[in-house]
């Protein structure tokens, strides 16, 4: 990690505060309020809480209105299944990819791409453990072997200078997962996919809208997935998509769960002949669902816009303080944020654990929590050689996602301005750090 001492993280600084316009935010660190904090007493020691404004449902989400509701109304009157094939067009249409199917979940959609990709059981998938369940269990079911690979403890994405001490003769695919809205190294991930001869794949559950050099997360590769659960940018309550690039992943994909469709498939194809029995599985979102989101991605690239404002607003200005970063994002990547904002602490340089600030911000009144997430290759799941065709291969350490554990941060994702909110967080933050030799024991 590179230190805030450094010459060139400096240079680096400077010139994103000047290109994002926050020259200001920055400078308000040295304003007196900054110097008043050290001569205040922190809530932890009794003083008075920093943060008094109400959260209220400054972060509610989804943001359901009276349109929803009137659409779900109407939906009731008129019950069907049309709202399906309208948001696959639509998603289509933004997405400008040949193929798409919706699905039950992000899950039943990620089982789907997995059986289209027809590969001889055995086949490698190189995985984060670094995410959820859905991502990688399953493979299981069609004899596909997960890689774990490591994250980048900063931007929580997939390390491919680790996935590549990982490759072997069985590897087949990657697949990266954009974690919270930040855009993977897609590029570099496709160049060293190409030149050895792997598919690609994404799972862009956190991502809907995002994009690198301008390309849309969810287009990078043979095939993605995303989730329309209720807490992701797109909410159906539940819900999933499938995106394809050739027709053969497609009609294989979508005759697992899809039972009326392959009666629609061209003449030639070999999975027309499964119409009526389709493949075993019914994965069919339902209708309810993509009536909500279809409202929803019509508001996701404003939402999404705003959400990133929001979200700077505070993080522009709490990254100033010594030992404090947040998830590092490319500067040709467009992003999101969604359900929680995520910050890191450098514990030897802010000097003081994650325990103690987090305990001294709680007493602020600052809704901030630690972050660690289960990584899957320690699950029993995956060691256990009943449920699996062939063992997944679990790696002794993941040092990257170890680390991320360890430092990283919750606070509240705001989806609506709150600037009196921001400007206490900000103030509780500073009492904290000019107090932080007396919270260093």
């Amino acid at each position: 990690m590179q230190r805030k001492g450094d010459s060139t993280a400096k240079t680096s600084r400077r010139r994103f505060l000047g290109t994002t316009g926050a020259v200001a935010a920055g400078a308000a660190l040295v304003r007196p309020s900054a110097a008043r904090a050290a001569g205040e007493t922190l809530a932890l020691h009794g003083g008075p809480k920093a943060v008094t404004v109400p959260h209220a449902d400054a972060a509610r989400w989804p943001l359901y209105g009276k349109e929803e509701e009137d659409a779900i109304v109407a939906f009731l009157r008129n019950p069907g299944y049309g709202p399906n094939e309208e948001l696959e067009r639509e998603w289509q249409e933004y997405y400008q990819v040949p193929y798409v199917k919706s699905y039950c979940n992000g899950t039943s959609a990620l089982t789907a791409m997995f059986f289209g990709l027809n590969l001889p059981p055995g086949s490698e998938i190189m995985v984060p453990s670094y995410t959820f369940f859905a991502t990688i269990v399953p493979m299981r079911l069609f004899g596909l072997v997960p890689v774990f690979v490591d994250i980048h403890p900063r931007t929580m994405n997939f390390d491919l200078n680790d996935a590549k001490k990982r490759l072997t003769k069985n590897t087949r695919a990657v697949l990266p997962v954009h974690w919270f809205g930040n855009p993977a190294d897609m590029d570099e991930i496709c160049d060293w996919a190409k030149e050895k001869g792997l598919i690609v794949l994404e799972d862009c559950a956190h991502a809907q809208g995002t994009r690198l050099k301008g390309k849309l997360m969810g287009t990078w590769g043979e095939a993605s997935i995303t989730s329309f659960q209720q807490t992701k940018p797109v909410p159906g309550i539940e819900g999933g998509m499938g995106i394809y690039q050739n027709r053969e992943c497609y009609e294989r994909a979508t005759a697992l769960g899809h039972y009326e469709v392959p009666k629609s498939y061209p003449e030639d194809s070999p999975y027309r002949r499964y119409a009526v029995s389709g493949m075993g599985l019914k994965l069919r979102m339902h209708p309810m669902c993509a009536v909500l989101a279809r409202l929803q991605l019509k508001r996701l690239d404003q939402r999404s816009k705003e959400g990133v404002a929001q979200t700077r607003s505070l993080n522009d200005r709490l990254t100033q303080l010594p030992g404090l970063y947040d998830q590092k994002t490319r500067p040709d990547a467009q992003r999101l944020y969604y359900d929680q904002n995520t910050l890191f602490i450098d514990e030897a340089e802010a000097g003081m654990s994650r325990e103690t600030l987090i305990k001294a911000l709680n007493a602020e009144g600052v809704m901030a929590r630690p972050f660690v997430y289960p990584l899957q290759h320690k699950l029993a799941l995956y060691a256990e050689a009943q449920w699996w065709h062939h063992k997944p291969v679990i790696p002794d350490v993941l040092p990257g996602s170890e680390q991320c554990n360890a430092t990283a941060i919750f606070l509240p994702y705001f989806t609506k301005p709150v600037p009196e909110l921001v400007e206490q967080y900000v103030k509780a933050f500073e009492k904290v750090w000019a107090h932080r030799k007396s919270l260093k024991a």
